[in-house]
Order: structure tokens, then sequence, then C-alpha cells
């Protein structure tokens, strides 16, 4: 199993890419001045050598042809005056080899590369080297010339000196030292600024972030302080107009919405009066219906059967409104479940064989009444109307977190409920078909009833069946609190 890395936080990020760049740029400046002092240290031994050297020997006078004594003490002469290090001096001339160490007369650390310049050309010629144990020598030709009639001609004596370079490797490490020394505090105190670079990015990040959070949990009013006129300032001031704008346009929605409700509400209230003459006097007209010729009579039972309809749907929309108001209340009751669901079916005349009860006895709950019955008789009447006899009902209970639940099953045996219809089965005034907006539900039965199970604390949910069908389940707790 591949663990993933938890991702560095920004405050993190910030600080690695602030330590990294003072890293490569210490790095990069420490590398150029190492360059730079080392090349300067060794140059300035290098021409001081040379220089020297050169001038010593073009003082000296030569008596030609050469014996090796003299030739011995010409080196030895030159060899007392090394600059600015002591250093060895060689020479040679034909087969004699000289140096100012008589038990040395040539030395590995001149290289025939050297000899070779040297002897083609009569100028001076140098060389960086080191020998088999790594000490780094400067090692320097110089030929002796003669002027003749103007011209200037190699004698064939050749002198080499060969000087140490220990005391500028020396410095030269003490500078790396140094430089690596120096390095671990550099980066410990460039933390510091790290910091605070840090803390002036993130800042009003955080700002920002909490005020998404208090925004998200719907206080519209939040702000944030804008300071400077950097992208993080103009970031803050878009966040502000944002704000402002969605306070605006959730503060009308909300006042539209208000009004929505008191009209639905003031509406529903205004009509109950009128409907409720008008179903008396549709319930008298009803009673003499059949004294009347055919058409009169037919239509007597539409206006009565249509003013029915009006007043169900005044009283739905008066019990919407109460919800949305939050003014819906729970009348608690211990309730024996089963009685409560044969109550209910007998009341509606569901006692047939169109409806098939499961009810387990000793099955009690706290609930209100009321509400229970409408819950029920909605699913059962919808389960009717829009689905197919035999209906069953099946109650059961089931241990929960919070306690016993009630558990309540309603299925019909119908074609079931279309994938499409599915998310918006409790939305209000919905209708599956189309074709059935004038059919007798007033297309808010659902949408009651799931107002109901939520003031019980409860779920109502909607599917099908596995034998197809629609099925419907109420899920609420055995003691609801008001």
């Amino acid at each position: 199993m591949v663990r993933r890395i938890a991702p560095l936080g920004l405050r993190t990020r910030l600080i690695a890419a602030f330590l990294l760049v003072a890293a490569i740029s210490a790095g990069t400046t420490a590398a150029l001045t190492y360059q730079q002092a080392r090349n300067a240290i060794l140059k300035q031994t290098q021409d001081t050598a040379v220089s020297s050297l050169r001038d010593q020997i073009e003082q000296q006078e030569f008596r030609m042809p050469m014996d090796q004594q003299e030739l011995q003490r010409i080196v030895i002469e030159l060899g007392k005056r090394g600059k600015p290090h002591p250093w060895i001096v060689f020479g040679e001339y034909g087969s004699v080899r000289v140096s100012t160490n008589p038990g040395t007369p040539t030395s590995g650390v001149i290289t025939d590369d050297l000899r070779n310049k040297v002897r083609k050309n009569p100028y001076t010629a140098f060389q960086r080297v080191e020998d088999s144990r790594g000490n780094p020598w400067l090692t320097i030709g110089v030929p002796a010339l003669f002027t003749h009639n103007g011209y200037t001609e190699a004698t064939g004596v050749v002198f080499y000196a060969s000087v140490p370079l220990s005391a500028e490797k020396l410095t030269v490490e003490a500078m790396v030292d140094a430089a690596q020394q120096g390095a671990v505090p550099g980066l410990a105190i460039a933390i510091v600024p790290a910091l605070l670079a840090a803390r002036s990015v993130l800042r009003p990040v955080r700002d920002m972030r909490r005020a998404a959070q208090h925004l998200g949990r719907g206080r519209l009013d939040t702000r944030i302080e804008v300071r400077g006129a950097d992208e993080l300032a103009g970031l803050a001031r878009t966040f502000n107009e944002t704000a402002r704008a969605l306070e605006e346009s959730v503060r009308e929605l909300q006042d539209a919405e208000v009004r929505a409700r008191r009209f639905a509400s003031d509406v529903s209230h205004e009509l109950r009066t009128p409907l409720a003459g008008m179903l008396a006097v549709t319930e008298v007209l009803d009673e003499d219906a059949e004294r009347l010729d055919a058409d009169t009579a037919k239509a007597l039972r539409l206006v009565s059967a249509e003013t029915g309809k009006l007043a169900v749907l005044v009283e739905d929309l008066m019990e919407i409104s109460r919800f949305d108001a939050r003014a819906a209340e729970l009348n608690l009751d211990d309730v024996d479940i089963a009685e409560a669901v044969r109550k209910t079916l007998e009341r509606r005349h569901w006692v047939d064989d169109r409806v098939v009860t499961e009810l387990p006895d000793g099955v009690r709950a706290r609930l209100d009444p009321r509400r229970f019955d409408v819950v029920l008789a909605n699913l059962v009447g919808n389960a009717l109307r829009h689905g197919g006899a035999p209906v069953r009902v099946t109650v059961r209970t089931t241990p929960g977190s919070d306690g016993e639940r009630l558990l309540i099953d309603v299925a019909d045996s119908g074609p079931g409920i279309a994938p499409e219809v599915l998310p918006h089965i409790f939305d209000r005034f919905f209708k599956a078909d189309a074709a059935r907006t004038r059919s007798a539900g007033s297309g808010l039965g659902l949408a009651i009833t799931l107002e109901n199970v939520r003031l019980h604390g409860g779920t109502l949910l909607a599917g099908n069946g596995p034998s197809g069908g629609a099925l419907f389940t109420l899920d609420m707790p055995l003691e609801a609190r008001a």
C-alpha cells in the first residue's frame, strides 16, 4: 500500500523557498568570491616570483662556456634571493645539472612540457603543478640570454625555480572553511526574515480564510481589512465587494421569500371563510342533485368536487406556511403504533384487500398523533393513486446510535418511480406526469409529509423496491422531542 506524503503547508513552502534562494545566493557569491580571491592570491605570488627570478638572472654576468662550478655559484646566489618565499633553484646547461641542494640536481615537479617551452622559445615560462604528495608548487623556467650587436641570443643556460605554494593553499583552505562555517549561521539568520516574509504573506491569507468561514456560516456582514496596495490587498477588496453583493442579494431574496410566505398565508387565510360557505352550499345542493336534470346535476357535482379540491389546497398551503414560518409544533403523546396505523386506514376506508399490513404488537412511540396520521395517510393514499394495489405497510424497530428507532415501509405494486423523477419527488407542486396537472392531488402532499417527518427528527426516503413498485421508508426516533 502506497502511503501518501502529506502536502507541506504554505508557511513551510515559503520559508523553504526563501532559504533555498538564500542558500543559492550565498553559495554563488561564496563560489565567485573564492574563485576571484584564489586567483588573485596565486597570481600575486606567481607574478612576484617570476618577476624576481627574471630580474635577478638579468643582473648576473655569464662567462661562456660555463663550467659546473660557475653554474653552481650562480644557482646558490639566486637561491639566497627567493621572493616571495624561499625557493629551490636548478640550473641546466647541456648535460650539466646543479641546484641549491647538491643532493638533488634536478626536480620531479619540473615537467618536460616546461622544459620544451623554455628551450623552443627564449622566454620565461611557468606552471602550477602538484607533487606526488598533492603539495602545490609554482615552477618557473627562465633562459639566460646575452645581447650581441643588438641581437638577443640564448646562452643555452636555463634556470628553474620551484616555489612552494603551501602557504597559499592554507590561505585558500581557510577561506573555504570560513565560508562553510559561516553558511549555517547565515541560513539560521535568514530564517528570521523568512518568517517575517511568510507572516506578511500568510496573514492576509489567514484573514481571508477566516472571513470565508464566517461567510459560509451565514455571517454575510463579514469584511476583510485592506492593508496596502499590493495583489493581496486587491484580492481583499474583491472579496469585500463580492461579500457585499452577496449580502444584498441574499437580503433581497429573504425579503422576497418573506413576502411570498406572507402572501400565501394571507391568501389561504382569506379564502378559508368563503370556502367554508361554498362547501356548506355545495353539500346542500349535492343532496338535491338527484331531483335536478342530468346536465344541471353533473355541473353541480363538478362544482362541488372542485370546491373540495380548493379547500384541500388552501389547508395544504396554510400548513406549508406554518412550516416555512417555523410555527409548526408537536403535541406529543404516547401512541401504540399498530393501533394508530389501523385507525388511519379505517378513517379512509382502506381496510379491504387493497392495503396489507404487518403490524407487530407492543411497539409504542412518543409522537404527535395528528401529524403521524397525516404522514401515513399521505404515503398510503399516494401509493394507491399513483402506484397500484395491494399496498403493503410494514412496521418494525431497529437500534440506533441515539436509541430505538421506528421504521415504516410503504410499498405499492405499481411500475415504480422513474429515475428522473426521484430527485424531485418531495418538491412542492411537483407532479411526475404533466397530464395529471388536473389530478386530485395538490402536489403538496409529499412535501408536507417530509416536513412532518423532519419535525419528529426523522427522515423519509423514496425509491423502488427490489420486486418493483415505489417504496417509501420512514425512519424516526421512538422518542421524539418537541
